[in-house]
């Protein structure tokens, strides 16, 4: 059986020995563990806090009020979870290729890339995962927003799609190693970008407007999304074009990832 023939319940039963594997090697060291932790949450709480002292002098940015702008806040935080938490192991892809280590995914009859990914489940992206839950839930609660169940679903496809657009800018960098010898500034760089994801994108000028949505597209991890739910009465099409778009530009990314891969496997490199 080939590895393209693989079905889901194939590799989701492989994930999850892999996972228990890797938080079994993780949770041995518990203090790094809390500690680490404790830092994500820290970090996040610096943000919450700088909207506070930002809207003590201005009582909105652009006609958005401190609370939208914690909604968006919030809901960049969940999209961003799942890079942090299922795709971290990215960052490692770089010194694996130039070590030569990475050889060693080629030759399993597992899907390379689901191989390599699953290695690596970082847990402390779950801390800011609670943390974003609890800031979109704060700012819905002091937006007054309607709590449906097809608002709850919408925002979850919503926040789906959004996570979709970090993976894949991170796939695309990562996986420019391939072809780059000292990528890491890529990687480093495209990371940074996220900073702007909890800001509405309607704040830039022109020029960054476009960058942020069509270029590097970190205006899809929550400003186009959150607009379904923070101003139904007037979301553009974008909005509505998220999820869509999300799949396709994550399926481009693993195909330039696989494209990397396949060089490498080819050339020995």
């Amino acid at each position: 059986m080939t590895a393209n023939r693989r079905g889901l319940k194939f590799y989701m039963d492989i994930y999850g020995k892999i996972l228990v594997q890797d938080l079994k090697s993780k949770m041995s060291y518990r203090a790094d563990f809390v500690i680490s932790t404790i830092g994500m949450i820290v970090s996040n709480l610096v943000g919450f806090v700088t909207f506070y002292i930002l809207f003590r002098n201005f009582p909105s940015i652009n006609g958005w009020t401190m609370y939208e702008m914690l909604f968006l806040y919030g809901f960049s935080l969940v999209a961003l979870t799942p890079v942090q938490c299922f795709f971290d192991n990215n960052w490692n892809l770089r010194f694996l290729v130039k070590s030569g280590d990475f050889i060693k995914y080629c030759f399993r009859p597992i899907n390379i890339f689901f191989y390599f990914i699953s290695e690596v489940f970082d847990v402390k992206g779950l801390g800011q995962l609670a943390f974003g839950i609890g800031t979109l839930a704060y700012a819905w609660h002091h937006l007054s927003l309607p709590v449906t169940a097809g608002t709850v679903l919408m925002t979850m496809l919503l926040l789906f799609a959004a996570s979709l657009f970090m993976i894949a800018i991170m796939n695309f960098a990562a996986a420019t190693c391939f072809w780059i010898q000292n990528s890491g500034y890529v990687m480093v760089i495209m990371f940074r970008f996220k900073d702007f994801a909890k800001y509405p994108a309607s704040i830039f000028n022109t020029l960054f407007r476009i960058i942020f949505t069509f270029v590097i597209p970190i205006a899809f991890i929550a400003y186009y999304p959150a607009l379904v739910v923070l101003r139904p009465e007037n979301v553009p099409l974008l909005s509505w074009l998220s999820p869509l778009i999300g799949l396709v530009f994550f399926y481009l990314s693993y195909k330039f990832w696989m494209l990397g891969a396949r060089k490498y496997d080819g050339t020995g490199s």
